[in-house]
């Protein structure tokens, strides 16, 4: 049976339309789950962001709650054991009247105050006494006016001047003046001792002065006088100056010219260029040792009048023990320095630090040896001195292989004996006098 026209266009757009229907049925199907994901990743952006509000909120409330407490006035330890009691004496409770009164409408006078009442009125006396002890702690960390009192003055010139160091110096010069050929001169021996302190106090009071400054951010230094304000700066410069001119005039007219203008330049040396160039170079560690070898020439100058090669070998021996002194002592203190700002060795240059050390700890033997060469010991001098000279230079050594803390400290707590016992074998193999001669220098009958 033969089928119309209008039968077979209905059925093709029948068919058509149906495979419509099934392609967009089976896009659909295909991109539901895309669009699912799609769709979850959108409200899992939005859960995120939410929480994000929500914990910037929680931190809101917390700063805000933060900057509320610290609104409150804190409360001492002494007065909150009495909040925590109750009020047990009258006396207690009067004290809590006193502090804060309630008002007649409050409290009737034909009743006793009940105890919510009382712990509102203790409450109040605790705020009102935290306040008080607030306002002390405050006042104490105010700055304040240091008065000086005239029975700590001895004490605060005595640091001012380092009084363990000048010791070291006038120690040093002594042994100068005893170690020189001739006999022994009390009155100018006392005027070298008294000249030679008083040039020493100068000349380290004037260093403290120039650095105060940078003495403040190290912690060997932070509480010397001028540092923690216990003495003024004039008072300071004032009592070097009530030192140095006489300490110069008594060596100078009393002892003789030369010593005078020893102890004048090495006043100059030490403040004027030693000072100032610790903040600028490493030579200031050679000019430093160049001061401390100058005391035992003034006492040798002292007693001779002249500066002749054993004062030399006497200024040799002690410029050389400052080396591994000093140096040892710099390099537990390499932070301090560097924090004060000053150039030192053991900073800048460790392994130089070292080097130097070692090599004037193997100074100090050949200048003990070259003593009888010079005829100021007898050649036992340089046999007894030799154990001493060889140990400090084994831990100078040590000192240049480990470079580390302990090995630098035995090395400084050794130079504290070493040098009073070396010029003390010195003094008992001093060479004694010619035998055709007496003290005086006449001839013997």
């Amino acid at each position: 049976m033969a089928t119309s026209p209008h039968t077979l266009s209905s059925r093709l757009l029948a068919g058509g339309v149906g495979g419509c229907v099934w392609y967009l049925e089976r896009r659909a199907v295909e991109e539901s789950p895309h669009k699912f994901i799609h769709l979850f990743r959108n409200v899992n952006k939005q859960w995120i962001t939410f929480q994000h509000f929500t914990f910037l909120k929680r931190m809101y409330v917390t700063q805000l709650n933060r900057s509320l407490s610290q609104q409150v006035k804190p409360k001492s330890e002494p007065v909150a054991s009495a909040f925590l009691e109750k009020a047990s004496s009258s006396q207690a409770k009067a004290e809590t009247y006193d502090v804060k009164p309630l008002s007649p409408s409050s409290l009737s006078l034909s009743r006793k105050p009940s105890e919510k009442e009382l712990l509102t009125l203790e409450s109040a006396s605790v705020i009102e006494g935290s306040v008080d002890v607030g306002k002390k702690t405050k006042d104490e960390k105010q700055w304040k006016e240091m008065k000086l009192r005239l029975d700590e003055l001895p004490g605060i010139l005595a640091r001012l001047s380092k009084i363990k160091l000048t010791a070291l110096v006038v120690g040093t010069t002594s042994a100068g003046f005893a170690l020189a050929p001739g006999p022994l001169d009390w009155s100018c021996f006392l005027l070298t001792f008294v000249g030679t302190g008083f040039a020493s106090c100068a000349a380290n009071s004037i260093n403290q002065f120039f650095e105060v400054p940078f003495d403040s951010n190290m912690n060997r230094t932070k509480n010397r006088p001028l540092v923690r304000g216990q003495i003024s700066p004039l008072l300071a410069v004032s009592f070097a100056a009530c030192c140095a001119v006489p300490g110069v005039a008594l060596l100078t007219w009393g002892v003789n010219p030369l010593t005078g203008a020893l102890g004048l330049f090495n006043i100059f040396l030490y403040t004027c260029c030693y000072t100032p160039l610790k903040r600028i170079s490493i030579a200031n560690t050679w000019v430093g040792a160049v001061v401390g070898a100058i005391p035992p020439v003034m006492g040798w100058t002292a007693a001779t009048g002249s500066l002749d090669a054993g004062a030399c070998l006497l200024g040799g021996i002690l410029y050389s023990w400052q080396f591994p002194h000093f140096n040892a002592l710099s390099w537990g203190l390499r932070e301090d320095y560097s924090r004060g700002g000053y150039c030192m060795m053991s900073v800048t240059h460790p392994a130089l630090c070292r080097r130097v050390a070692l090599r004037h700890c193997l100074a100090l033997i050949g200048l003990c040896t070259a003593a009888p060469i010079l005829d100021v010991t007898t050649w036992t001098f340089p046999a007894i001195s030799l154990p001493i000279n060889v140990y400090i230079s084994y831990l100078g050594f040590r000192f240049y292989m480990d470079a580390d803390r302990k090995s630098s400290r035995r090395l400084f707590f050794c130079s504290l004996w070493h040098l009073p016992l070396l010029l003390l074998l010195m003094l008992t193999c001093k060479q004694p006098p010619p035998g055709g001669k007496s003290d005086k220098g006449e001839p013997q009958g």
